[in-house]
């Protein structure tokens, strides 16, 4: 069963008084840095999640090049794994397909919040489950080069990436973790099924869960957390999403 989330941050003190900048801020990082994601609720109507993530960093387009993208089902998508429908996503990291470095954090917000069962967003740390592994895994999971592709929507809707990553690759500011249960090319080398494998069960015990409200919002460290979605039934459900790069720092 997914938990409730442990990391809240909320834009008032305990009177009900606005946060300082310089204090919302801290408390943003804190809570980044200890859980590798922050879920804001009871936001009011003042706040601009546009406006906030653009402190973060510049934004990534999403597949269709838009830099503020909607996610609610789509006509036509229904056959299709992918966000645009009612079905269940399994865990996964954002951006194993592009060419250079992944999103570095994703935002996502609640236009219309869903009524009925499902619909949470569900995200476990990556990281933590890479250092359940033995040293051999992990340097396997380093150095062997996969190729990766697209989900077939985004092969119907004209989209066809396949680019080569490690799964666990080093970067100077954190390690970044890559993960597809679908979308990583197994080839012959059925070694890297059970580690696929392991990862999806680490997920499925560990995960939080995120049912939204209104105006809710979740950022996650992209490098560090998977996340999946659970199946639902109202197609009024609506989510806005973006997609921040990393910020290189000097």
């Amino acid at each position: 069963m997914p938990r409730h989330p442990d990391s809240l941050l909320s834009l008032t003190d305990f009177n009900g008084a606005p946060l300082a900048d310089d204090m919302v801020w801290k408390s943003f990082h804190g809570l980044m840095e200890r859980h590798g994601y922050v879920f804001m609720s009871s936001v009011p109507e003042t706040f601009d999640p546009v406006a906030f993530c653009k402190r973060l960093g510049d934004f990534v387009p999403q597949y269709t090049g838009v830099l503020v993208g909607d996610v609610r089902p789509e006509p036509g998508m229904e056959e299709f794994y992918h966000a645009g429908n009612t079905k269940p996503l399994y865990p996964h990291s954002e951006g194993y397909d592009f060419e250079g470095l992944p999103p570095r954090y994703l935002a996502l917000w609640c236009e219309t919040p869903n009524t009925g069962a499902g619909g949470e967003t569900t995200i476990a740390d990556a990281r933590a489950w890479a250092e359940t592994l033995a040293e051999a895994d992990r340097a396997y999971l380093r150095e062997r080069i996969w190729r990766w592709e697209t989900t077939d929507a985004m092969r119907h809707l004209g989209l066809d990436l396949h680019p080569e990553h490690p799964v666990i690759e080093d970067h100077p500011d954190g390690t970044i973790v890559r993960y597809s249960f679908n979308n990583l090319v197994r080839g012959e080398d059925d070694r890297i099924g059970p580690l696929l494998e392991d990862a999806k069960n680490h997920f499925e015990r560990e995960h939080v869960g995120i049912q939204y409200e209104r105006r809710d919002m979740l950022v996650f460290d992209n490098w560090r957390m998977l996340h999946a979605r659970n199946a639902f039934t109202d197609a009024g459900r609506h989510l806005r999403r973006i997609q921040i790069a990393h910020r290189v720092t000097q």
